[in-house]
């Protein structure tokens, strides 16, 4: 899948979210959780992505059957829509 600039930069915005989980990209964007950190990895700065690993890492929010609330949108009502 070829993605353009602003596609990625999306992705990257979504996957720093503490609350987009994983799936919301995958049904946006067709990338697993795999092809988003390949992309996180390519995309970001070592020290940047490294961050970003050790911030998603374990976090419930990140995937819905690890959540123990609800959902209705994966963006918040205030958030630009593109």
């Amino acid at each position: 899948m070829t993605m353009d600039a602003s596609d990625i930069s999306r992705v990257i915005e979504m996957a720093w979210e503490d609350r987009t989980p994983f799936e919301a990209i995958e049904s946006a964007y067709g990338l697993t959780e795999p092809q988003v950190i390949k992309l996180m990895r390519r995309e970001m700065k070592p020290r940047s992505f490294q961050m970003w690993r050790n911030r998603v890492s374990g976090r419930r929010t990140k995937h819905l059957a690890q959540r123990n609330f609800t959902i209705g949108q994966f963006r918040c009502p205030t958030q630009k829509m593109r």
